[in-house]
């Protein structure tokens, strides 16, 4: 996917997954609060969203483009990075979506091994970065991982927590 597109999904993002964290659909009732609370999950969700969607291709700079930080290391690193920091959350649903949008929504595919291997996997939906479809398939892309995001918000474990407590939930579930 094209820079474009990566920012197209991560503002789409930002937006779907305030609603997601602030609005429960079985109890909701619109307020002038509620749409300020909204706004400001918003707001707190945009900088760290963006910024994971984009930190991937800061490796055409330098290294391999779709290795060198396309790869289940780095997200890991984004994962564990609020457990010992306590800052930088949601960068990594940023970093996850990139992954997921170079994956599918593109014909090359990304080094999810990298440095182990340097074998690219891809799904055969993508289409080329320059292609007329590119921003369909990112709006199909994102919608999908809105649909994910709210079905593990709504039904396993709220996604507004940190991750050790998301963690201590999903253990508990199983």
């Amino acid at each position: 996917m094209n820079k474009k597109g990566h920012v197209l999904n991560a503002i789409l993002l930002a937006l779907g997954l305030g609603v997601i964290l602030t609005i429960d659909p079985r109890t909701f009732e619109p307020t002038t609060d509620s749409a300020f609370l909204l706004v400001q999950k918003i707001g707190q969700l945009s900088l760290p969203v963006v910024l994971g969607a984009l930190f991937p291709d800061v490796d055409t700079a330098f290294g391999k483009h779709r290795k060198t930080l396309h790869n289940l290391p780095v997200l890991i690193a984004f994962l564990v990075f609020p457990l010992v920091f306590d800052n930088l959350h949601f960068v990594w649903i940023g970093v996850a979506t990139h992954y997921v949008l170079d994956m599918v929504g593109s014909k090359r595919g990304i080094a999810l091994f990298y440095p182990l291997s340097p074998q690219e996997y891809d799904l055969p939906t993508g289409v080329a970065t320059s292609s007329k479809y590119a921003d369909a398939v990112t709006l199909l892309v994102t919608g999908a991982e809105l649909g994910v995001l709210a079905g593990i918000h709504y039904y396993l474990f709220s996604l507004d927590v940190s991750l050790a407590d998301a963690a201590a939930s999903f253990t508990a579930i199983l």
